[in-house]
């Protein structure tokens, strides 16, 4: 039971964290940094150097007509697997880097019934810490457990304000494309029914700071049907430092024959990286049609042999 909870609670956090530009809401509780006195922050963006302790503030905030009590920690953040999204360890994980170095100035915060409560949080960055962006996220989890729909398993949910933390030092940005895989899946007969081919590719940050990519791809070769280039969606919108994610994005319309490879070429931060993987699409009415006309010379030869045979006068002996 432990298990399903754990992993529901991390669905979760993963689902809730917030975009770079929105806030930090689910409709029922929020957390986002304190107001600067020059402009509102949708998330901690703060320079750092190594051996430093940083304090900031953040204010949580209820809007629902009941008194709250959340736990609040300090997250790592990462990319996901699944398609990319930002996502941040659970309370009961272990943290190794600016989870490791943060701490809320209280470890339990209640908020009463649309109100809102100011916490201190600080970051200390050791003096080994390597230059470049390192991300998490100041989480509120709320202390109710709920049943989940059709379950007798309970659900926690969290909330976080993202961390954007950039140790000083050398930026050096990085990105490859690795592991190109084109899979065809035109239909035989052209042009009687629909492609439903599939382009996968690994996208790896290499560098030290976070990257939001550009992804795109071209075909070059003896290609029929499909666009020669194209600019691939479902990309991640931002990829964190040493993160690699699988991605693969179905291909309607891809090329029902020919042969050459494909090329993604992926950009951020004016560097880039590409891929390629080869491929022979060759249909079956295509490759038939060299052995069909074999077949038909062949017989129209032997049909032309006979009857000149049988147009030969016969000979008469004397």
């Amino acid at each position: 039971m432990r298990t399903a909870f754990v992993a529901l609670f991390l669905l979760l956090l993963t689902a809730l964290c917030p975009a770079p530009a929105g806030a930090a809401d689910n409709g029922e509780w929020s957390v986002r940094p304190a107001d600067s006195t020059i402009t509102p922050r949708a998330a901690f963006e703060l320079p750092a150097r190594p051996g430093t302790t940083l304090t900031d503030r953040a204010v949580v905030t209820n809007t629902t007509g009941s008194e709250l009590t959340f736990r609040l920690y300090v997250a790592d953040a990462h990319n996901t697997e699944r398609d990319g999204g930002l996502a941040v360890r659970g309370i009961e994980d272990a943290q190794r880097d600016v989870g490791a170095w943060g701490k809320p100035e209280r470890d339990t915060v209640t908020v009463p019934a649309r109100s809102a409560v100011t916490v201190g949080l600080s970051l200390s960055v050791p003096r080994d810490a390597s230059p470049g962006d390192h991300v998490g996220a100041l989480v509120a989890v709320d202390t109710r457990v709920r049943p989940a729909d059709g379950s007798h398993v309970g659900i926690q949910r969290g909330v976080g304000a993202r961390i954007y933390l950039r140790v000083e030092g050398p930026e050096q940005p990085g990105l490859t494309v690795e592991d190109v895989r084109f899979t065809a899946r035109s239909p035989q007969i052209p042009w009687t029914g629909s492609s439903g081919s599939a382009l996968s590719y690994t996208l790896h940050n290499t560098g030290n700071v976070k990257l939001v990519p550009r992804v795109s791809f071209r075909t070059g070769g003896l290609v029929w049907g499909g666009p020669g280039e194209r600019q691939l969606g479902n990309v991640p919108g931002e990829l964190l430092p040493g993160q690699k994610v699988r991605l693969t994005e179905s291909w309607a319309g891809a090329p029902f024959a020919g042969w050459g490879k494909i090329t993604v070429t992926a950009s951020a931060n004016d560097v880039r990286g590409s891929g390629s993987d080869g491929f022979l699409k060759v249909p079956w009415l295509v490759a038939g049609c060299p052995a069909l006309l074999s077949a038909a010379w062949l017989l129209l030869r032997r049909r032309r042999r006979a009857t000149s045979r049988a147009a030969r006068p016969a000979r008469t002996s004397e």
